[in-house]
C-alpha cells in the first residue's frame, strides 16, 4: 500500500475562504447558543432537548453571514492595523 504524505490530505489552500467561517461558524455557534440556551431554560433536561436546535439554526445564520462579512471585516482591519515590515 503506497503512503500518504500528510500535506496530501489536506485541502488545497484556496478552500480556507470558506473552511475558516465554517469552522469559525461552527465553534462561536456552538458556544453562544449554549450559554443563550442555559441562560433561558438552565442546565436541565430542557437544555438538552432545545439546545442542538437552537445551535442549529443559528450556524445556519452565522455561517452564510460570515461567508459575506469576513472580506469586509477584512478591508476594516486592514485600515486600523499596521502592514508588517512599515
Amino acid at each position: 500500500m503506497p503512503s500518504i504524505s500528510r500535506s496530501s490530505r489536506k485541502l488545497p489552500a484556496r478552500s480556507a475562504s470558506v473552511v475558516m467561517p465554517l469552522v469559525l461558524s461552527v465553534l462561536m455557534t456552538f458556544v453562544v447558543s449554549a450559554i443563550s440556551t442555559a441562560r433561558s431554560l438552565g442546565f436541565g433536561p430542557d437544555f438538552l432537548a432545545t439546545w442542538p436546535a437552537a445551535w442549529a439554526i443559528s450556524w445556519v445564520v452565522a455561517f452564510p453571514t460570515l461567508l459575506l462579512v469576513l472580506p469586509v471585516v477584512r478591508r476594516i482591519v486592514a485600515l486600523v492595523v499596521e502592514t508588517p515590515g512599515r
